[in-house]
């Protein structure tokens, strides 16, 4: 059995990659068709150029960085490298559950390790390149050590929590652990900008000014209850703008880059948070929430039917059943399930974003977001032209080109 389940694991990460590459191939090759009529202004000749450059190098690179870490990963689980560590954590730590936590550590620190080399030539090296890098050394350095500090403190305190619960009751382990990690998440969606974001970002309330006047007057104009309206500093990390909307009840907030500030009008700042109390009006943050409850709660599920299994951990070079080896197993062969799940999600994040666009559109801001879409492309210099496929199994929203169709055709 555990030799059919090696064999399994190795055809999934193998299948995996070739279709990464394939949809990468495809991808390159549909940037260069002609653009619309309704895209051509977005651009000039030389910036489209530097477009056209920027993107193909972010993709050959992407794919040099993930075929090294794919080959890693296949040599792990090729010949049995996560068994051999299993084994000398075995001489080493006599508590199971200490065990996990240093097996996971020690992967996610070495896999960590490699991966800087390639993030540093990523930020350095190709987005200075291009005129969008802000950080510096120190920041790249202070930015890796909060992030592990906040691996160590939630990643390492959730696994934890969540293996004591299946060494406390392996019978409802599922439930439990589906319900922790539900409410945890909850909780991060209610309190990550003031927990989080502030070890990397400085978030500043809006200014009174014309900018703040105008938010304020379009959502009392459609009933929408907002008091936190923040500007955090994206410039100390990169050029690029953007705005988000997070939290529920009082605790929502909208964010603005002060990078977005820089680029666009004040009704285009206006329309795109138009976009964002969309969302809200829609429901979807609440209605993506529900979406993710029973898919969760199928791979806790069948994550405690195999959490014994001695051949999951056998496949990988082990001997006995653990935690970690049969987590490990389990979320390859679980990944064509995910991979799945995950283009549902993304295909209804894309109605989500037609929805909330024609909020915007349907009270007067169709035309403000156009242009205000055109700017974001523009300063980020984002592909406009992804193959169908690729937008198919990545997009979590539709291409510029679909949303500036559908905002068009939009009736007030």
């Amino acid at each position: 059995m555990s030799e059919y389940l090696f064999y399994a694991i190795i055809i999934i990460l193998v299948a995996d990659f070739g279709l990464e590459r394939f949809l990468a191939l495809l991808n390159i090759k549909h940037s260069k068709i002609q653009l619309p009529q309704i895209l051509s202004d977005i651009y000039n000749p030389e910036k489209y150029n530097q477009q056209q450059d920027y993107f193909r190098t972010n993709t050959k690179f992407g794919m040099i960085s993930s075929t090294f870490s794919f080959l890693v990963t296949l040599g792990m689980y090729a010949f049995g490298g996560f068994g051999w560590l299993d084994n000398a954590l075995q001489l080493i730590v006599a508590n199971e559950t200490l065990r996990s936590l240093v097996f996971f550590g020690i992967i996610f620190i070495v896999n960590d390790i490699i991966s800087i080399p390639f993030d540093w030539y990523d930020t350095f090296v190709i987005e200075e390149r291009f005129g969008f890098n802000k950080v510096t050394s120190k920041i790249f350095i202070f930015d890796k050590l909060k992030r592990y500090l906040l691996t160590i403190i939630i990643g390492g305190g959730l696994l934890y929590a969540i293996m004591s619960i299946y060494n406390a009751s392996e019978s409802y382990f599922w439930i439990i652990a589906w319900s922790v990690v539900t409410v945890f998440s909850l909780f991060m969606s209610m309190f990550y900008s003031e927990l989080i974001v502030p070890l990397f970002n400085k978030q500043t309330p809006l200014p009174e000014g014309e900018l703040r006047t105008e938010i304020e007057k379009f959502a009392q104009k459609v009933d929408f209850k907002l008091k936190n309206i923040f500007v955090i500093d994206g410039s100390k990390r990169s050029t690029k703008a953007n705005a988000y909307f997070t939290g529920f009840g009082p605790k929502k907030r909208i964010v603005l880059y002060d990078t977005l500030m820089d680029k666009m009008t004040t009704d285009e700042i206006v329309s795109v948070l138009a976009h964002e109390i969309g969302h809200y009006k829609h429901k979807h943050t609440l209605k993506n929430m529900l979406v993710s409850l029973p898919s969760t709660l199928l791979l806790f599920y069948l994550l405690g039917l195999i959490l014994k299994s001695d051949a999951l951990a056998q496949a990988l070079g082990g001997s006995v059943a653990s935690f970690h080896l049969n987590v490990l197993a389990f979320g390859i062969i679980y990944s064509p399930v995910s991979m799945l799940l995950d283009l549902a999600t993304n295909k209804l994040s894309r109605k989500y974003e037609y929805q909330a666009d024609n909020f915007a559109a349907k009270h007067g801001f169709g035309t403000q977001l156009i242009s205000g879409l055109k700017k974001l492309s523009a300063t980020s210099l984002s592909n406009l032209m992804p193959h169908p496929l690729y937008v198919f199994f990545h997009y979590s929203h539709p291409t510029l080109y679909q949303r500036i169709m559908n905002i068009s055709n939009c009736k007030l």
